[in-house]
């Protein structure tokens, strides 16, 4: 699958891969996250997908620094062995640009996570109206449906994953919708359906609990929310 990765440059093929050597392997401690560095400006998380075809990813962070792309991201894989496989793809391109791929720890991860969380807040302070921040600020404070909306998931997030971070409100997977771009990729946001507004607004208190290795943030939803997500999606 490597060779087929349109994202490397011109000319290249599998063979021109460095081929997995075992004295690169990381430690058995480590965390099997890498950090890429001089990403086009425009890159997505689909090109990431891309670049790295063939290897399991489980989350992608784009990060961004005074509101704008820094031309770096954190990518998180299944395993340690797949980690260590991305660290090979050093030095291919991305369209034009060669990108670095490095070693990176858990806590860079966890930080840029919090940054990303802590921006979005910036931004809504800057960009947002008196009655849309205290709406965003408030989130108790708002009307209640039976519909949450989560972000923030796990790329790779199942349905049944989600019932069991809402354990105890018994929750089943028809009433959960992952919500995807129209080529199927997971955007990281999904719908969840509760037996009744109360319910919903009682399973505010998981907001910022974790699934997998991201913490998830809550938001009240509506019916409608849910429709045009599920219309745009293929889960």
């Amino acid at each position: 699958m490597v060779g087929l990765n349109p994202y490397y440059a011109e000319g290249s093929n599998a063979a021109a891969v460095t081929p997995y050597r075992a004295e690169t392997k990381l430690q058995p401690s480590g965390f099997p996250v890498v950090r890429l560095r001089g990403l086009p400006f425009n890159c997505t998380d689909i090109d990431i997908l891309k670049f790295f075809a063939g290897l399991n990813i489980v989350d992608i962070l784009l990060v961004n620094k005074g509101g704008r792309f820094s031309g770096e991201a954190l990518v998180v894989f299944s395993d340690l062995i797949q980690a260590d496989l991305a660290l090979q793809r050093d030095k291919q391109n991305m369209g034009r640009r060669y990108v670095e791929v490095f070693k990176c720890k858990r806590q860079d991860y966890y930080q840029a996570v919090a940054a990303e969380v802590n921006g979005d807040a910036r931004d809504l302070h800057r960009n947002s109206s008196p009655i849309q921040l205290k709406k965003v600020e408030d989130k108790d404070q708002m009307k209640f449906t039976e519909f949450l909306k989560m972000r923030g998931l796990p790329f790779s997030v199942t349905k049944s994953q989600i019932c069991d971070f809402f354990g105890d409100f018994k929750l089943k997977e028809d009433r959960v919708q992952i919500a995807c771009r129209l080529d199927g990729k997971a955007t990281g946001e999904a719908y969840v359906e509760f037996d009744s507004a109360e319910d919903a607004k009682n399973a505010m208190s998981m907001d910022k609990m974790t699934i997998g290795t991201r913490y998830v943030e809550l938001f009240p939803s509506t019916p409608d929310e849910a429709r045009r997500a599920r219309s745009k999606s293929r889960q």
